[in-house]
């Protein structure tokens, strides 16, 4: 079990000064949230949480990044042991239909963007304990072989190109943010992120693993022009379908942004479902309104206890 609340995904070098800063700020902030977490264990917040979860009427979906084997083998453990079970995305359209009674104590995996370390982290354990994962996939990067954009922003802030946070481009119109990309990965070299197209191909070819659509390139869709929002949409089920040969119907918004322009689009063209970054349970109602389910965000750089109270639906504070 992951318990450690010291645990960071991405480790600085001791040698500069801004690193070991945002190292420290990160140190802080996770073991502030571990000790928060195991007051609300002891509390009971969480047993209480369960309880509701086991016998009434929700749904926990779950969203991953880019978590370790270890903490992602520990959150499925932890399900099953205390009693939940996992269902599809196949079995989600079959519940909003009335095909399938609402269960209780039913969890969904998700996973943001087709990160590279999935491969290893999450399909695994997925196999072998025959847990349904859907990865949500930005096929653009895929198949360009990138990093992802705020990737950029990262190391070029590591190296004093720039001082401006991913936060700033994500307030840019699109146009503008992609110009000021390109102009950063012209001077940060970064190895390839996401998926292949050929590991695609292969998790597709499983029925545990779905691919699903996040897009093609990551924007902020209300940044986007009309033409461009669309194109994002409609482009990435296109190009997911024609490596996977299923069907691309269900979507995930980059960031959780979208507006009704992109739900309207959505809905025109083919799919049915998409999921937000909003922290709470899916309820029947929820489905009645398809393109707004919400999400519980799982957060790898925290401890183990704090994911736990975020597993429960109990940590609700939004992270972008």
């Amino acid at each position: 079990m992951n318990s450690s609340p010291f645990i960071t995904r991405n480790k600085p070098s001791g040698n500069s000064n801004k690193k070991g800063n945002l190292r420290m700020k990160i140190l802080n902030r996770n073991f502030a949230g571990y000790l928060i977490a195991n007051a609300m264990i002891k509390l009971g917040y969480t047993k209480r949480a369960k309880q509701k979860l086991l016998n009434g009427n929700y749904i926990i979906c779950l969203c991953f990044h880019t978590p370790s084997k270890n903490l992602f083998e520990s959150c499925v453990n932890w399900l099953s042991k205390n009693g939940f079970q996992f269902i599809s995305m196949k079995d989600l359209e079959k519940i909003s239909k009335g095909e399938l009674d609402f269960p209780k104590g039913a969890v969904i995996i998700t996973a943001d963007d087709g990160w590279q370390t999935n491969y290893e982290s999450i399909v695994p354990v997925a196999v072998k304990n025959k847990t349904p994962v859907t990865i949500f996939l930005n096929p653009g990067i895929v198949e360009n072989g990138d990093a992802y954009w705020w990737s950029y922003v990262s190391a070029a802030n590591r190296q004093k190109i720039i001082n401006q946070s991913a936060e700033y481009y994500k307030g840019l119109e699109n146009e503008e943010r992609v110009q000021k990309i390109n102009e950063i990965a012209a001077q940060v070299k970064l190895k390839r992120e996401a998926l292949t197209i050929e590991q695609v191909k292969e998790l597709s070819n499983t029925d545990l693993i779905s691919m699903q659509s996040h897009t093609i390139s990551h924007p902020i869709l209300p940044k986007c022009s009309d033409e461009k929002s669309a194109n994002e949409i409609t482009g990435a089920k296109k190009i997911i379908e024609g490596w996977t040969a299923k069907p691309v119907t269900h979507f995930a918004y980059p960031n959780g942004d979208y507006t009704q322009r992109e739900m309207t689009t959505l809905a025109n063209n083919g799919y049915t479902m998409a999921f937000t970054t909003n922290q709470r349970y899916i309820t029947p109602g929820d489905l009645k309104q398809p393109y707004t389910l919400p999400r519980l965000l799982i957060l790898e750089d925290a401890s183990f206890e704090e994911n736990i109270c975020r597993m429960m639906g109990v940590w609700k504070k939004k992270r972008k």
